[in-house]
């Protein structure tokens, strides 16, 4: 296997491995893929549960190429594509699970559907940040919640990676966002236009009380599940509030939904890549929230340090400690 046809990766053996750099045949594209020269590849809170084997929801079978967020350049077109060309800058989240290589790779043959150009004002290791979160702060916001201008919305976890992306959406579509965080997040959510709440010192009572009157969020989205996504069901507006939630896990009473005669819905972005159906809206959500990005009115929070390829173990490392500041991006070169 010469360089010509091979690439480098990083592939993890077993669960709770550790990544081992190895050459592979590099893919080639068929019907319907590109092929991507991978400059950066995101790294998220699932990525390390991924590794570890704790997140059977994602189907990824080991030992894999992990890395589910990638920016890079369109290296070849497989048949069928006619919406992206050679030379094209192109973000996405593309694999990383259900058997698809992921991004921790020199190359990585995608799904055209899954990727769009890159906003023109990002750099690689930005974009990369990008796809995951945006992705699924759009389908709660926009394809569940059909978040309207005017309307009061409330965002749990505002600082966090979905969070404060589902922020700035929010305030893009014209909504009244209010973001629930810790007091050292209270300036991160006001910098993204948002009105802080401490969760740690204010009762759902008191906050729906203070910001709406007691009538309740037009909008509620969960981004950290458990207990929390009980209190949204006490912070939906009476009468066609809606709540909706990235992490549904556990047993949860509806009655308080019920009672405010509000509903609810569930966001599981993986499911494109696990099925191979609806994967044509990701790209789009992508073009759409790249529009927002060019237009200044949506930026990624960007760790400040720097990984590279051979740090890769680290910057997983890192995540999964929760010692990260923002999101963490492994350069992968190009």
């Amino acid at each position: 296997m010469s360089k010509d046809d091979s690439m480098r990766a990083l592939m993890v053996r077993e669960a709770g491995g550790r990544f081992e750099a190895v050459r592979v045949p590099r893919p080639v594209p068929r019907e319907g893929e590109v092929l991507v020269r991978i400059h950066a590849s995101g790294v998220n809170p699932l990525d390390s549960k991924i590794r570890a084997g704790a997140a059977a929801h994602a189907r990824h079978p080991l030992p894999a190429i992990l890395g589910m967020d990638l920016a890079g350049v369109v290296e070849q077109v497989g048949p069928g594509v006619t919406a992206l060309r050679v030379g094209d800058e192109v973000y996405g989240l593309t694999g990383g699970v259900g058997g698809l290589q992921g991004s921790l790779a020199e190359f990585a043959a995608v799904d055209a559907d899954l990727l769009a150009p890159k906003p023109a004002n990002l750099s690689m290791r930005e974009a990369a940040a990008l796809p995951l979160v945006v992705i699924t702060a759009w389908e709660g916001l926009v394809d569940r919640a059909r978040t309207q201008a005017g309307q009061k919305v409330l965002v749990h976890g505002g600082a966090g990676g979905v969070g404060h992306v589902a922020v700035q959406i929010a305030v893009a579509l014209g909504a009244q966002v209010y973001a629930t965080g810790l007091p050292v997040q209270a300036e991160t959510i006001r910098g993204f236009d948002a009105t802080p709440i401490d969760y740690t010192s204010t009762t759902v009572e008191q906050y729906v009380a203070a910001h709406t009157g007691g009538a309740g969020f037009d909008v509620v989205y969960d981004t950290v599940g458990g207990a929390t996504l009980d209190a949204s069901f006490g912070a939906a507006r009476q009468y066609g509030g809606h709540v909706v939630s990235c992490l549904g896990w556990g047993t949860h009473k509806l009655a308080p939904l019920s009672f405010r005669a509000a509903t609810y819905s569930g966001v599981f972005t993986l499911l494109p890549m696990l099925s191979g159906k609806g994967r044509a809206n990701h790209g789009h959500i992508l073009r759409e929230a790249a529009k927002l990005v060019e237009a200044g009115r949506l930026l990624p929070l960007m760790d400040a340090r720097r990984f590279d390829f051979d740090a890769a173990m680290q910057a997983h490392e890192e995540v999964e400690a929760g010692r990260a500041k923002g999101k963490i991006v492994v350069e992968i070169g190009g």
